[in-house]
């Protein structure tokens, strides 16, 4: 079932119903950024919850507080990356995949019996670390405001016909409903005050 049709769910009767979805603002990279972020969600959630099973795959003993105090990482550059500030949340997962390559590069040794763990872990940390610097460079791009490009509105007034022109059409187009017009004062309908 579709997220869209879960909204009918809180509606009251006769409220009106989402029929279908309109298309997507969103670009291919913020899509990828958005994928990325609930990628670091639950990786940030798994190195929080069980770091010594993590350190004990991947022959890193005795390095279960830093796995965890990377999931804290891990989840703190997911939330910028799910918001409107990805360029951030993606430079901080870039950081954040130079470290645990750095991590994972002192259990490559030949006495690290999960050798070939830890090989695996640092080639799929590559991989997302390729993935993160695409999806950096397309976020910038797509949303780049560039200055030389920029429209010069500085001789429009928003008002098409001039200000003079646009004073008072409202209230010539438009007739206050009866219900909507102030019987009495103002200070009629206040309660009053005590001496």
């Amino acid at each position: 079932m579709p997220l869209t049709n879960l909204t009918g769910i809180a509606r009251s009767e006769g409220d009106p119903s989402i029929e279908r979805k309109g298309p997507s603002s969103l670009t291919a990279p913020d899509r990828l950024a958005r994928a990325l972020g609930w990628f670091s969600v639950g990786l940030g959630l798994a190195e929080l919850i069980a770091p010594g099973q993590i350190a004990r795959t991947l022959g890193l003993k005795g390095k279960e507080g830093l796995i965890r105090s990377y999931g804290a990482r891990e989840l703190a550059s997911a939330v910028p990356t799910l918001s409107i500030d990805k360029p951030i949340g993606l430079a901080a997962r870039i950081g954040g995949d130079g470290l645990d390559l750095a991590t994972l590069a002192t259990a490559l040794h030949r006495d690290n019996p999960k050798r070939h763990n830890a090989a695996i872990a640092t080639a799929l940390v590559a991989g997302i670390t390729l993935l993160d610097l695409v999806a950096y460079s397309g976020v910038k791009a797509a949303h780049r405001r560039d200055p030389a490009s920029d429209r010069d509105y500085s001789d429009r007034s928003g008002l098409p016909r001039g200000g003079q022109a646009s004073r008072g059409l409202a209230r010539k187009d438009f007739e206050t409903p009866a219900d909507y017009r102030a019987k009495g004062r103002l200070a009629d309908a206040l309660p009053a005050l005590p001496s």
